[in-house]
């Protein structure tokens, strides 16, 4: 299962997380984040216990989502250690992410 993502747990289940963490940057009206939403639900659980996966909203985590410069949606980054690693901008295929998630799990 995803997890919810904000700007007030964003240090702690993110920055600090002990695995590396799969963030999806969307909003509740972006079209392509909605194709995307089955994926990012299949990767949480195909990867629970080897990869956190969560979710965050752009309109609601301002501060997060500036200092990380998104600018589009969906934004997919993956961060080791509290730092980021990998970026997917887009909707793409499952295919796509897990062959980037599969470098750092």
């Amino acid at each position: 299962m995803e997890l919810k993502f904000t700007d007030e747990n964003f240090e702690s289940e993110v920055l600090k997380s002990e695995m590396p963490v799969l963030v999806d940057f969307y909003a509740d009206w972006c079209g392509p984040c909605k194709m995307m939403a089955p994926i990012i639900e299949e990767i949480a659980n195909e990867y629970e216990g080897k990869v956190k996966v969560g979710k965050l909203n752009v309109d609601e985590a301002q501060g997060t989502s500036s200092k990380y410069r998104v600018m589009s949606i969906p934004t997919l980054l993956i961060l080791k250690n509290g730092e980021v690693v990998d970026t997917i901008v887009g909707a793409v295929p499952k295919s796509k992410v897990v062959e980037k998630l599969d470098q750092y799990k």
